[in-house]
């Protein structure tokens, strides 16, 4: 209730509510009150199917206290829970609270199956057939919305599987990922290229420079000016993964590929992020995820291991 821009639905609300259980009341008081006419049989007259009479007769009192029971149920519902506009009612539930209760009993209860895990090593633990299981869950529920259930990626989303890194690929560095999320910025880039031509001949070279499909004169031409991506992306442009620079020479692109998706990037830059997953997940849910997505691009987890 509390998210409504204005007072106006939190009083809505509370008009439905108390509305309905007033209406009730005042139907069963007024139905308990009058009795249509009867004839002296004690019918109302009505007759269907020729010889089927509709009686007179009052409501079972045993019906009448189920109605009137639902109606206080009803009250003391909204007293004690929220339902009443932005009333938070006297116990203050709400479904964060009961959410975080229920992770916190399911941590508890799987705590002594990942005490077995968190004490060894990321390598040795991607090759228990166990613990991947255990990762392969968690993955599914935590990861798998961007990076697909393949962990194979999409555009905007890094492939897992494929060993190409933008911070590293080591277990340290897969685990900080985890664990504290990435922001990777690059900055709109074409004021300091210059011209949409120059922005055009920059866009051919980084294709030349992984032997995509590109015009030669332009690449050439555009050479000069990525000096002033080499800062981040490096000689070459084989990338830098202490800032997350990517690998512009190895085929992968993340965002697009061609020369009109390059020049998209360079002119409008590209924030992504990947929320931290700490608080999220127990830093022994975090180790086996690690181990499972460490194990994705290392084939030979049990020997790496050994």
């Amino acid at each position: 209730m509390s998210d409504f821009t204005n007072d106006f639905w939190s009083h809505f609300v509370t008009a439905i509510a108390l509305g309905g259980i007033l209406a009730c009341a005042l139907l069963l008081w007024w139905t308990a009150r009058f009795r249509g006419p009867a004839s002296s049989d004690n019918t109302t007259g009505h007759v269907w199917d020729e010889d089927l009479r509709e009686m007179n007769n009052p409501l079972p009192r045993w019906w009448m206290g189920l109605f009137v029971l639902t109606i206080v149920f009803g009250i003391g519902y909204l007293v004690v829970f929220p339902g009443l506009g932005s009333y938070r009612g006297t116990l203050a539930w709400t479904t964060q609270r009961e959410y975080a209760k229920d992770v916190e009993k399911a941590n508890a209860e799987l705590a002594p199956v990942y005490a077995a895990y968190s004490a060894q090593p990321v390598e040795r633990l991607a090759g228990d057939p166990g613990a991947m299981a255990i990762g392969e869950r968690l993955f599914l529920n935590n990861c798998a919305q961007c990076h697909g259930s393949d962990a194979r990626g999409s555009k905007g989303f890094p492939n897992l599987a494929d060993g190409d890194w933008l911070h590293g690929g080591t277990p340290e560095k897969i685990h900080e990922t985890i664990a504290l999320g990435r922001t990777g910025v690059m900055a709109p880039m074409a004021a300091a290229v210059g011209s949409a031509e120059d922005v055009k001949n920059l866009a051919n070279y980084v294709l030349s420079l992984s032997g995509s499909p590109h015009d030669s004169v332009r690449a050439g031409l555009g050479k000069a000016k990525f000096t002033v991506c080499a800062a981040c992306h490096g000689i070459g442009g084989v990338g830098n993964t202490a800032v997350g620079a990517p690998n512009l020479a190895d085929r992968i692109w993340l965002h697009g590929y061609g020369q009109e998706a390059i020049i998209a990037m360079i002119n409008g830059g590209k924030v992504n992020q990947m929320p931290a997953q700490q608080g999220r997940l127990t830093e022994a849910q975090i180790q086996v995820l690690t181990a499972y997505v460490w194990g994705l691009s290392n084939k030979s987890p049990a020997a790496a291991g050994q």
